[in-house]
């Protein structure tokens, strides 16, 4: 009975399988080089396809379009300059990860950045890519930062939280954008010094 018995066909791949975590390193770390090399728009996919080893439909198969790439690639990067330190004090934690984003500005990444912010003001696509899967993480830290402080009595509890992060994002992101001002651990500590005075919480 048993050697009659019909053998079950192997199962198929599924499509959207878990990708290769050695090609998807591969593939950020070749749209970093070629961001910074080229530039984004420049950038193609193919480009992206031959220096990484992976191919042009494995990439689409991970990610839309070379914007996406380039985010997902950004978001390792600046990830790394402005962790969340977490070190018992609101202020230093702002302070550290306001100078890592200073750093990430001001070098050439933060040039690539501004073209990223650009594409986005026409490119949907880029904008909720954009939106979604960088600025929201960064926010999440810095949202994070925040409420610690608040649990704390550090930062005053009646603030709009949203409101509060942008009073601390967003000089930065000015600076980047339009050149008005410096990207250092200076100015970083001088503009949490300004932003911390309006929200610290009263005696």
């Amino acid at each position: 009975m048993s050697a009659s018995r019909v053998a079950e066909p192997a199962p198929r791949s599924r499509p959207g399988r878990p990708r290769s975590e050695a090609s998807r390193a591969a593939v950020l770390r070749a749209t970093s080089e070629l961001l910074h090399e080229v530039g984004l728009r420049a950038m193609t996919t193919e480009e992206i396809a031959n220096r990484s080893g992976a191919s042009k439909a494995t990439i689409y198969k991970w990610w839309p379009n070379k914007y996406a790439v380039a985010i997902e690639a950004f978001l390792s990067e600046i990830t790394a300059e402005s962790q969340d330190p977490d070190t018992g004090s609101a202020r230093d934690d702002l302070t550290a990860v306001v100078r890592g984003l200073m750093h990430f500005y001001s070098g050439p990444s933060g040039r690539v950045f501004a073209q990223l912010v650009g594409e986005a003001q026409a490119d949907p696509l880029v904008h909720r890519e954009l939106r979604t899967n960088l600025v929201e993480s960064r926010r999440d830290t810095f949202r994070a930062i925040w409420m610690r402080g608040v649990e704390r009595g550090e930062f005053r509890a009646d603030v709009d939280p949203d409101a509060a992060l942008d009073v601390i994002i967003g000089p930065p992101l000015y600076r980047l954008l339009f050149g008005q001002g410096e990207l250092t651990d200076a100015a970083a500590d001088t503009l949490v010094d300004v932003a911390i005075r309006g929200l610290a919480a009263g005696d």
